[in-house]
């Protein structure tokens, strides 16, 4: 019998730019980048510099498994902080690797354009083009559903009104709600579902007037609610540099929608750069007060639902 445990890992929970020193060991200094293991499957939620060590460390698994690395890379939207690990992704420059790469349209630009650009010379020595690893590149948007399985480099992408959909629990099911409450062009949510249980990515977007009722409706039961948490309230409304129309919520913002939806897990995600690790602490304690179940994410936090 297969492991039924979908698996959640942190390797990068900052957002806007990397943070190395004494003030983050504990949470991690490394911009946005999660994993989700389901049963053979790798998800890769963003390629923030975090998706270097989690490079690093899928090479290892490769060589102890002896099998090459296959993996579905979920782009959330393509701002630096969420590109700027994929040139020094280690898997990448294996010419074995099988690296699926899904994310949203960009204005007129489609992914493997916009992807480019990160890896483009002179500002990187290596073109996207020129990496060994197979890859394959496609939009998604809302009306798409995909699935992944059974084999780990089965990946299909289908229209939800003109395909039949495969109802087979073993499949890994990713739906897609994109918001436009982050400048310029909107952010890719992610539900991510298998053998019932469901995980949603929400990372750098804002909060509305009694929450985003769609994203509510979106993240409905959801196992674990992974949300953007970026600012304090105080920072968010600071009259002298307000944040209000940044991409970027409060962990207010984040326990309504959690509440709303009724998510068992909240997790507190895209910590703001200049937060030391006590502040970040803090900001858990105080939601906890709202939410109980919520955890502020930090750099080897592993989720087992």
């Amino acid at each position: 019998m297969p492991d039924d445990n979908l698996i959640i890992r942190f390797w990068g929970v900052r957002g806007s730019y990397p943070v190395p020193g004494p003030r983050t060991v504990r949470i991690g200094g490394n911009t946005a980048c999660v994993e989700i293991q389901a049963g053979q499957h790798t998800l890769i939620l963003d390629a923030g510099t975090g998706i270097i060590n989690l490079g690093a460390e899928l090479m290892r698994r490769s060589r102890a498994m002896g099998s090459p690395v296959t993996a579905t890379i979920l782009f959330s939207h393509m701002h630096n902080d969420h590109t700027q690990g994929f040139p020094f992704f280690d898997p990448a420059y294996v010419g074995a690797s099988t690296l699926h790469i899904l994310g949203p349209k960009v204005f007129e630009s489609d992914l493997e354009e916009t992807l480019s650009h990160a890896m483009l010379p002179p500002s990187f020595p290596v073109a996207l083009e020129d990496l060994p690893s197979l890859k394959i590149l496609r939009n998604v948007n809302e009306t798409d559903i995909v699935l992944i399985g059974p084999r780990p480099a089965d990946v299909q992408v289908l229209n939800i009104y003109h395909n039949e959909i495969d109802p087979s629990p073993d499949l890994v099911r990713v739906r897609t709600y994109h918001s436009y409450a982050h400048p310029k062009s909107g952010v890719n949510v992610y539900s991510i579902s298998w053998r019932g249980k469901t995980v949603v990515y929400a990372t750098d977007t804002e909060g509305y007037v009694q929450s985003d009722q769609r994203l509510v409706k979106f993240a409905k039961d959801a196992d674990v609610l992974i949300h953007d948490a970026q600012y304090r309230i105080e920072d968010y409304t600071n009259p002298s540099k307000p944040k209000q129309g940044w991409g970027h919520s409060t962990p207010e913002m984040a326990m309504a929608v959690a509440q709303a939806s009724n998510a068992k897990q909240l997790v507190l995600f895209h910590h703001e750069p200049t937060y030391a690790d006590d502040t970040i602490t803090a900001i858990e304690e105080n939601a906890r007060k709202t939410f109980p179940n919520t955890s502020a994410a930090y750099e080897g936090l592993e989720i087992v639902i």
